[in-house]
């Protein structure tokens, strides 16, 4: 992989990062639901004048494909996180984030391109044994709504590990800016519904709005059009590489700016979940380094 690349799908995590951190502070205002339909809003409009500017036709000839895509990785994971955001740390959800890449082995296995091993599997067990020692040992008091926020998130991250092989054979037919621009579209038709029910109990504040904004414009928007090009350019398993550093940055932006505590079983859990997702996708991020030790002059 390219040094370009590689830096830009650094700078994809750290945002992906960040966006649980504007989901912890715009959630409890807004509610999950209109948060959701925000967030989308705000990417559309974006997406949507880039399509002017690039003079880039919609492709709603395809809309099955985009509005499966859309439900997936846009709509239901959105909505999910914002809610479970109302229980969790920010640590929490970017690292149960994590286990996408496992429903996205069993996905890719499916439609047959990929296949399950030995080794995957022991990192499935790696991945949903990390999840428990976070919900038990973490530094959040086990509870009911503890427990149904973790499992939101892990359906969060299910959506997005079915969605990978759909959008990897969307890539090949549409343009990326196509692709995240109608998804975006038809997610906000999808959210609308919700979002009208919890109008009238929802709150305001600006910090809750320009998180709202740099949510939509930005770590939507902007960071999946983006990512969606940089899959024409890399190999599958280099385009999943944002999933081990978005928990690194996640649960430092927690830190950082909320203050959230570092548990030992938030930090051996997350050791857990990122081996299992290096034990499923086989990516080593030392493998470049060391393929150049070996190398014979």
């Amino acid at each position: 992989m390219k040094t370009k690349y590689f830096v830009q799908l650094v700078a994809l995590s750290s945002l992906w990062g960040a966006s649980f951190l504007f989901i912890r502070i715009a959630s409890p205002v807004f509610g999950p639901n209109l948060l959701a339909l925000l967030r989308v809003s705000m990417a559309t409009l974006t997406l949507a004048l880039l399509m002017r500017l690039m003079r880039q036709p919609w492709a709603w000839q395809q809309w099955r494909t985009l509005a499966v895509i859309g439900l997936l990785s846009v709509a239901a994971p959105f909505l999910l996180f914002a809610w479970a955001g109302l229980q969790l740390p920010a640590g929490y959800s970017a690292l149960l984030n994590s286990t996408a890449v496992i429903f996205g082995m069993f996905a890719s296995a499916r439609m047959g391109e990929d296949t399950i091993t030995l080794k995957k599997l022991l990192g499935c067990a790696c991945g949903f044994g990390g999840v428990a020692l976070i919900v038990s040992l973490g530094p959040v008091e086990p509870s009911f709504k503890v427990v149904m926020a973790v499992l939101a998130c892990v359906a969060a991250s299910a959506c997005y590990g079915f969605s990978t092989p759909i959008t990897k054979r969307a890539v090949g037919q549409m343009q990326p800016l196509q692709i995240a621009a109608g998804i975006h579209a038809l997610s906000w038709l999808m959210l609308l519904p919700g979002a009208a029910y919890s109008l009238p109990q929802a709150g305001f504040s600006v910090s809750a709005l320009l998180a709202v904004a740099v949510m939509g414009v930005v770590t939507s928007g902007l960071a999946y059009w983006a990512h969606l090009r940089i899959m024409q350019h890399v190999t599958p398993v280099a385009a999943m590489s944002p999933i081990f550093m978005v928990p690194v940055f996640g649960v430092l932006w927690g830190h950082v700016f909320l203050g959230e505590q570092l548990g030992h079983g938030l930090l051996l859990g997350g050791g857990l979940v990122l081996l299992a997702s290096a034990l499923i996708t086989g990516f080593n991020p030392l493998q470049r380094w060391l393929d150049l030790v070996d190398a014979k002059p």
